[in-house]
């Protein structure tokens, strides 16, 4: 089979479309032949040996979506045919407050689903909804179920929750939009796009202000007051502003730095407004269950930004590297 191994970090140019071994199922296990896969900053992350517990070569991809091939012995919850969808979290564990110390997600070290057959657990693969495309039903995996842990589970949005996401356009940042407004909350957004904010405003956003402009925060807490929950993937230098936007008593849950580290935070500036500030990283198997059904009840439809043959991921993936993507990018394998 045809598929997109990285046997050494450098970047999007050192992943390799080439032929690799078809996997078979062990006991337990499905084969998917798979129709769509989409990408995740993470993917580019693991280009350049930014990410923990390295392990290559590996096929890259964390998100897809397709038909089972095949199925290994105890496995009776699927049959070949099925039209199936993959939670690419492997190994959660018992408790679904924190993941097992033997979590991992697909795509390094496991191998992934930017490949035309994939192996997992079949505990891991779940009915396609049918309202949705192959295309649209391989962007929602793991951005989808970050968005949807950090939204409900972690920031209890309910009906007039204000809520902020800052640097809207992101896979997770679009999918915390759409499902806050599912739950009827305020949304605010911010962007360095003005195009990407008005954008977010069709889709339900209240309000939005670009962050290039220096007085973006006051500007914001004029048009929202204070935000009961922040959904933050960004930290950094502009993780202190979040803490100026939120209301005393609230909540800024946090799933990435793609800013990096938060520098020289002021520690008083949490704890005299009584701020909760929650760590948040994909879900368990009960969060990605509960996602898919909050998504077929509301008929939520992923933001799809471009989409590029499986052959070509390595454009896909400069092309995310680039920064101006609103929504998500999809591999098209069949």
């Amino acid at each position: 089979m045809k598929g997109i191994l990285l046997s050494e970090t450098g970047g999007p140019d050192n992943v390799q479309y080439m032929n690799v071994e078809q996997p078979i199922p062990g006991i337990g296990d499905v084969v998917v032949r798979l129709k769509n896969a989409s990408l995740n900053r993470r993917d580019v992350f693991i280009t350049y040996g930014m990410y923990p517990g390295m392990n290559l070569p590996s096929i890259l991809g964390a998100d897809g979506a397709g038909v089972v091939y095949s199925v290994g012995d105890n496995v009776e919850s699927l049959m070949v045919g099925d039209e199936v969808v993959i939670n690419p979290g492997i190994n959660w564990g018992p408790d679904i407050n924190y993941n097992a110390p033997d979590f991992h997600v697909l795509g390094m070290p496991a191998d992934g689903t930017f490949a035309e057959f994939i192996k997992v657990p079949s505990e891991n693969v779940y009915r396609k909804p049918a309202y949705l495309s192959w295309m649209e039903t391989a962007a929602i995996p793991l951005s989808a179920l970050t968005a949807y842990r950090a939204v409900i589970t972690r920031g209890d949005v309910k009906s007039g929750t204000v809520v902020f996401i800052p640097g809207i356009g992101s896979g997770v940042a679009l999918f915390a939009l759409q499902i806050a407004i599912a739950r009827r909350a305020r949304v605010f957004v911010s962007s360095s796009s003005d195009e990407k904010i008005a954008r977010a405003k069709r889709m339900g956003a209240e309000g939005g202000v670009n962050y290039r402009s220096e007085s973006w925060v006051k500007t914001l807490k004029e048009e929202m007051g204070s935000a009961d929950v922040i959904i933050d993937g960004i930290g950094g230098e502009t993780f202190k502003d979040l803490i100026h936007l939120a209301k005393p008593g609230g909540k800024i849950i946090n799933f990435g730095a793609t800013a990096g580290p938060v520098p020289e935070l002021v520690l008083p500036r949490v704890f005299f407004k009584h701020l909760d500030i929650r760590g948040t990283t994909m879900g368990s198997p009960q969060e990605f269950a509960d996602m898919l059904q909050l998504f077929e009840q509301h008929e939520i439809r992923p933001v799809i930004d471009k989409q590029f043959p499986l052959a070509d991921a390595a454009s896909a993936l400069k092309y995310m590297e680039e920064g101006s993507v609103f929504g998500k990018i999809v591999l098209d394998i069949s």
